[in-house]
């Protein structure tokens, strides 16, 4: 694994917007084309036996979580405690998800966290880098089978949706980067044969019975690019155990998009080569740790305490309570703190992205860079 200078394309901000890709420059720069990372063919297939690994021991965990009824930890209101065990026991399909990684190339790759309710960068992590590597190294190889797992997710959870076989995608309308990883994601449906609509998260509607759309229709299943703990908290949140929508990502994935998962999942496979050490205890760790809210986002109000400073990103999360995770510093290159998406689609791994900051907190603004193996 190596970070390598690049020269842009002279069109590339074109050829990306024509992919749908319009938040490209979002402070300032974001898509990063300035470089790109190369890995060999060994170390990509370690990073997927890696990503396989962990949504194994993943998956247990939740099931160990329902089977306890472990939900006190993870600040999850009583009134949705039924609704993620019938969502776990009806075998509701997840569509997708993205474990944040800690890897140079040498070793095992760490599990930062889980992105597993709204993850994004799914665009550029599929269609937009493809394009990148056609263009440019057209003979070299990428860890990239998304859009195609995508496209087949959706066939095998037809099944699980109304004969109409209609998805309702909703959203922050108000952020670029959520609207343009809606439309990629509503393409993909449409591609896969089911009907699509977008529709604002303002705009859905209860008529008493059931939701509904602008146009009165029933909206019979939901994939919305807004968090499970947001809605649960939510004035209409409350219809949504009448259980007369399915929703995607659905409702178990409640545990695994939040960090109460690391410590459960320490205390299950302890000294795991995959894992880092985390407590629900502040006092585990003395010197070199990082503090995680329950429920945040974009590296909001998370804190990294080693060498004696301590780093902290500002933010609005933290009510819920915290985690405290072993401290595993990013690995640096050109400067440049490096974090690696590894996305996961269905059950299976689907490729990567990689995203770099000048803080080892990574950010909704650090750059995306693509990569490439041989």
């Amino acid at each position: 694994m190596r970070r390598e200078q690049r020269v842009p394309r002279p069109d590339w901000p074109q050829k990306a917007e024509a992919l749908g890709f319009h938040f490209h420059s979002i402070d300032g720069v974001y898509w990063d084309e300035r470089a790109c990372y190369r890995f060999s063919a060994a170390e990509i297939d370690t990073l997927e036996l890696a990503t396989g690994e962990l949504q194994t021991r993943c998956i247990e965990a939740v099931e160990r979580v329902i089977g306890k009824r472990d939900y006190a930890r993870f600040a999850i209101p009583e009134a949705f405690h039924a609704l993620i065990e019938r969502s776990w026991n009806d075998d509701d399909k997840s569509l997708y998800g993205r474990f944040d990684l800690s890897w140079d190339g040498r070793g095992e790759p760490k599990m930062l966290e889980y992105n597993a309710d709204t993850p994004t960068a799914l665009l550029e992590a599929s269609v937009v880098q493809c394009y990148w590597l056609k263009d440019v190294l057209p003979e070299a190889d990428q860890f990239n089978s998304i859009h195609e797992k995508l496209i087949e997710r959706w066939k095998d959870m037809r099944g699980q949706l109304p004969a109409s076989a209609r998805v309702h995608f909703t959203g922050d309308a108000d952020s670029p980067e959520d609207q343009g990883n809606l439309d990629y994601l509503r393409d993909t449906a449409i591609q896969a044969g089911l009907e699509a609509l977008a529709i604002g998260i303002a705009d859905i509607g209860w008529d008493g019975a059931r939701f509904v759309d602008l146009e009165g229709r029933p909206i019979n299943a939901l994939f919305k690019l807004y968090p499970w703990e947001w809605m649960a908290r939510e004035d209409f949140g409350a219809h949504l155990l009448a259980g007369t929508m399915k929703v995607i990502e659905p409702p178990w994935k409640m545990l695994l998009s939040n960090k109460a998962i690391l410590p459960v999942l320490w205390e299950m496979f302890p000294e795991h080569p995959n894992l880092l050490a985390a407590s629900f205890e502040p006092g585990r760790f003395k010197t070199d740790f990082v503090k995680k809210p329950l429920y945040s986002r974009e590296g909001a109000n998370v804190s990294i305490t080693s060498g004696g400073r301590t780093v902290e990103a500002p933010g609005e999360y933290g009510e819920e309570g915290f985690i405290w995770q072993a401290y595993h510093e990013l690995p640096r290159f050109d400067r440049a703190y490096t974090v690696i998406g590894s996305w996961i689609i269905g059950e299976e791994p689907a490729g990567i992205g990689i995203r770099e900051d000048a803080s080892p907190i990574t950010r909704n603004s650090s750059r995306f860079v693509p990569h490439y193996f041989v």
